[in-house]
C-alpha cells in the first residue's frame, strides 16, 4: 500500500500524524510566506522531532516557503531564495525528512524562459542537497516554469545536462495540474515520459474549473477532480501521498481514508 499523510501544522507533526491514521505528514519550517530562516517548534527541537518520527513510523517531508523563486531574474528575489532553500534544506537534513518540496516559480513577464531554467541550473549547481528536493507543478502564475509539462519537461532537459540529479525528484499536485490546464486521464505517463518518474503526490480535488489558474484545494468528491480520475493518478503514479485538503483534522482523516479505501479495492 501507497504511504498516505497530510499537510499539518508545524508545531507536533507526530501528534497530528497519529490524529490523522497518517503515515507521512508534511509541514512547514516557520512562516510560509516570509523570509526569516526555518525553525523546528517541536519541543526538544530538531533531533526529539527525528526521534519521535522514527519511533511513531512517521515519515517527515519539508514545504519550503511560497516566497522561494529561484528561477526570477528579480536579484532581490532569487538570491534570497537560494539562501533560504539552503537553509531549509539543512533544516529538513537535521529532522530526517525525506526530501523538501518547493515550488516551480517563474520568471516576469517579458523574460525568456530559458533564464529561468538557467536559474534553476545555477541553484543546484550552488545547493548542498543534504536531503532531495522535489519541485512541485503550480497552478498558475506568469511566465511559470512548472505549469505546463512542455515547461517542465525543459527544465528538466536543462537540468539533466548540467546537473547531478540524484537528489532532485518532481511532486505531482493534483488540483495543480487541473488547474494548470493539464488534463490528469493521461498525465502521470506523459510525466513519467519526459523526467523519468514523480517521488511524491499531492492529492487535492479543486475548487475550480480546469485550466482556471486557480490554486483552491478541496475535500475528495466535493470540487471539479472526478473522483475516480483522482483515485487513478494517485495509483499510476505509485509515489508517497500527501493530502492537502481543508477541513482539518476531520477533512483530513476522512479523505485519508477515503483513499486508503479505493486504492485497496
Amino acid at each position: 500500500m501507497l504511504r498516505i499523510g497530510a499537510h499539518v501544522d508545524q508545531a507536533d507533526p507526530i501528534a497530528e500524524a497519529a490524529a490523522r491514521k497518517a503515515d507521512l505528514v508534511q509541514f512547514f519550517l516557520g512562516d510560509p510566506q516570509g523570509w526569516k530562516g526555518p525553525v523546528v517548534q517541536y519541543e526538544g527541537g530538531p533531533a526529539a522531532l527525528r526521534a519521535a518520527a522514527r519511533e511513531a513510523g512517521v515519515d517527515l517531508y519539508v514545504h519550503a516557503p511560497y516566497v522561494i523563486n529561484v528561477a526570477t531574474t528579480n536579484n532581490r528575489v532569487r538570491i534570497p531564495s537560494r539562501k533560504l532553500l539552503q537553509q531549509t534544506v539543512d533544516m529538513a537534513a537535521e529532522i530526517g525528512a525525506r526530501a523538501v518540496i518547493v515550488h516551480g516559480g517563474h520568471v516576469l513577464a517579458g523574460d525568456d524562459p530559458e533564464v529561468g531554467y538557467d536559474n534553476w541550473c545555477k541553484t543546484f549547481e550552488r545547493t548542498e542537497l543534504k536531503v532531495p528536493v522535489y519541485i512541485e507543478n503550480t497552478a498558475g502564475g506568469g511566465n511559470a516554469m512548472a505549469r505546463r509539462l512542455d515547461r517542465i519537461a525543459r527544465l528538466w532537459e536543462a537540468l539533466d545536462a548540467r546537473c547531478d540529479l540524484t537528489n532532485v525528484g518532481f511532486c505531482l499536485d493534483t488540483c495543480h495540474a487541473h488547474a494548470g490546464g493539464e488534463d490528469l486521464v493521461d498525465v502521470v505517463d506523459r510525466v513519467k515520459a519526459v523526467i523519468g518518474g514523480i517521488d511524491l503526490v499531492h492529492a487535492n480535488d479543486s475548487k475550480d474549473a480546469f485550466d482556471s489558474g486557480r490554486d483552491r484545494h478541496e475535500n475528495f468528491g466535493k470540487g471539479r477532480i472526478d473522483p475516480e480520475l483522482l483515485v487513478a493518478v494517485v495509483a499510476a503514479a505509485g509515489a508517497p501521498v500527501v493530502c492537502e485538503t481543508p477541513g482539518g483534522v476531520a477533512g483530513q482523516a476522512t479523505d485519508i481514508a477515503w483513499l486508503r479505501a479505493r486504492l485497496s479495492g
